[in-house]
């Protein structure tokens, strides 16, 4: 996958909110990697703020309805993650400035 459709992904993922935070998640560093096989099976790997994270769910469908308008994924795996665990330090200073985080 070149560098180009992976900005791409990362860029369609930036539209996927947090809903408690109200924050995207690849500011909030929650998706440490994407990944699109020859097939077009894209994958995120991601974590969540917490394990209990009621929303889980939501934010799954919401990555793989933003990855379903690039035209070369055909299908989105989400492999949720808690190693390495999320710390604020994964967020952007983008994050941390509107979160009010230093």
């Amino acid at each position: 996958m070149d560098q180009d459709l992976k900005d791409n992904m990362m860029g369609a993922l930036e539209q996927v909110v947090d809903p408690e935070l109200g924050i995207d998640i690849v500011n909030l560093g929650l998706v440490y990697d994407v990944d699109l096989d020859e097939e077009g099976k894209a994958t995120v790997t991601m974590t969540l703020t917490s394990m209990g994270c009621p929303l889980a769910g939501t934010i799954v469908d919401q990555v793989k309805t933003a990855l379903r308008d690039i035209p070369d994924v055909k299908e989105t795996e989400v492999d949720i993650v808690w190693n390495p665990p999320w710390s604020k330090d994964n967020m952007s200073r983008y994050a941390k400035i509107a979160l009010g985080i230093r």
